[in-house]
């Protein structure tokens, strides 16, 4: 059965206090309170730098069962090197430790630059290269170089699909080429409001629905109202409907609108929404 998660692009924000965070809420307990009111987060920090496997086995004890991250991809593999010739740095950032997340480790998200068009010849041999199951997982990180040879995590205990969502922000990822490789990989193309700084790209190409939201009319910034959550909805029910998972995550942290907003749209989905806490 399909399922809908609703949650919140990071969860380590000072200004929240007051606001989503109780005062007095300590830092160190800022995940489980989050967690306790969404059944999923990204994981932002891997997106700049490589982590530690006792970081993620610290998140993990801190989230109840059921609950699953999405881990965003690297910048050193989409920003630096364009995903080209990325065999190690893949290899490093899944050794990282994304594993010893078990069964709380959620969707990948690899976010390109907004000047990165699309480029068959590029993009093909990057998808060909992302692990479907953790047991695939374990094995590319095997493949890490000696950035990692103190830390490095290859255990991929049970073995469990592992999905990939990609989030383009340039029109030419409309070409129906690139969406049929997306759909060949069975990898997400995100749906992306940006404000609109870059297109929103709302395309099926997975059994998997990945929806950012960075703010309506101000990046980052901006509350989604009644009227827009309710189109969000309307949204999620017909990609849920239609059999595929859906996840949506609040990236508008500025004034704390991201947590209160992904509230809002919990409520709406109510009857389909994964209930939370189970």
């Amino acid at each position: 059965m399909a399922s809908v998660r609703v949650g919140l692009s990071g969860w380590q924000y000072a200004h929240w206090h007051g606001s989503f965070y109780p005062d007095g809420t300590r830092r160190a307990d800022e995940l489980s309170y989050a967690a306790a009111r969404f059944g999923s987060l990204e994981l932002n920090g891997t997106f700049y730098g490589l982590q530690r496997p006792s970081s993620f086995l610290r998140w993990r004890d801190q989230v109840p069962p059921g609950f699953t991250f999405a881990v965003k991809g690297s910048r050193y593999v989409t920003h630096l090197k364009r995903l080209r010739d990325p065999g190690t740095a893949l290899a490093n950032f899944v050794a990282s430790g994304l594993l010893a997340l078990g069964d709380r480790l959620g969707p990948v998200l690899w976010q390109l630059p907004e000047r990165t068009s699309f480029d068959a010849e590029v993009l093909a041999p990057f998808l060909e290269l992302l692990p479907r199951t953790t047991a695939a997982a374990g094995r590319l990180a095997a493949a890490h170089d000696d950035r990692l040879r103190a830390e490095a995590w290859t255990d991929p205990g049970e073995d469990r699909p592992l999905r990939h969502a990609l989030e383009a922000r340039h029109a030419s990822f409309e070409d129906p080429a690139a969406l049929q490789l997306l759909r060949d990989h069975d990898v997400a193309l995100v749906v992306s409001d940006g404000a609109g700084r870059w297109p929103m790209l709302d395309h099926q190409t997975a059994d998997l629905a990945y929806v950012r939201l960075h703010g309506p009319t101000e990046l980052y910034a901006s509350r989604y109202d009644d009227a827009r959550l309710d189109r969000w909805a309307g949204w999620v029910r017909r990609r849920h409907d239609a059999g595929q998972d859906v996840v949506v995550y609040f990236d508008n942290d500025g004034h704390a609108h991201a947590p209160r907003d992904a509230l809002r749209l919990l409520e709406r989905l109510g009857d389909v929404a994964d209930p939370w806490p189970p």
